[in-house]
């Protein structure tokens, strides 16, 4: 018997390995935010449509239980610093990065507390870090982010047109994720603001993977 209780507690230990991801990462999946979060009621709602609609697709593609459990981390921590003063997210930063335009500072901000955190997820870290503007090294979680972010169905622009991409979601990954991309693009032109050209090569990539 005690021998039986022994391997069952090694397979239970591995099991639990198999789906931890970091402990402040957990915290978050069960609504517990750090506390250097600045967040407001509204940030928060919006955080947790992103992260229901990245889990409706992990769970349409079959992902691990582990993967699953990043992309739900993923929606919940990539705005935790979207509702502080961009000032003050610039003496956080290395200095390559604080002359971004203030809109953009809080993934990298985000990013780069994590990283002092101890979370070393790096297809997390670039994917909350650039969910923004997008970036040619963004993996499947990435990418399902920069979707997400700009998909949740709080949104309230072009809501039947946003709804029909959600719709063709996960299927139809790499156009969706390159249609987003096109309308991010052309909602910055048409407003006269300046297009990185960050988003433009990850623009690029993705329109070739969807042809």
């Amino acid at each position: 018997m005690g021998v039986i209780k022994i391997l069952m507690d090694t397979v239970l230990v591995r099991c639990l390995f198999l789906y931890a991801v970091h402990p402040l990462l957990e915290a978050l999946l069960v609504g517990q935010l750090p506390q250097w979060a600045v967040v407001g009621v509204e940030r928060r709602a919006h955080m947790d449509r992103v992260s229901a609609l990245l889990n409706d697709w992990a769970m349409q593609m079959d992902l691990s239980e582990l993967e699953r459990r990043r992309w739900l981390a993923a929606g919940q921590v990539h705005d935790l610093l979207r509702d502080s003063e961009p000032s003050e997210l610039r003496e956080t930063l290395p200095s390559k990065l604080v002359k971004l335009p203030g809109p953009i500072l809080h993934g990298p901000a985000v990013a780069e507390r994590l990283r002092r955190e101890g979370v070393d997820d790096g297809e997390l870290l670039i994917a909350v870090a650039q969910h923004s503007l997008g970036d040619v090294r963004f993996g499947r979680l990435g990418r399902a982010l920069y979707a997400a972010d700009f998909l949740e169905p709080g949104r309230a622009f072009l809501p039947e047109w946003r709804a029909e991409l959600r719709e063709r979601m996960p299927d139809d990954f790499d156009a969706v994720v390159a249609e987003v991309t096109e309308a991010r693009i052309r909602n910055l032109t048409e407003s006269g603001s300046k297009v990185s050209p960050q988003t433009l090569d990850f623009w690029n990539m993705m329109a070739r993977e969807a042809a």
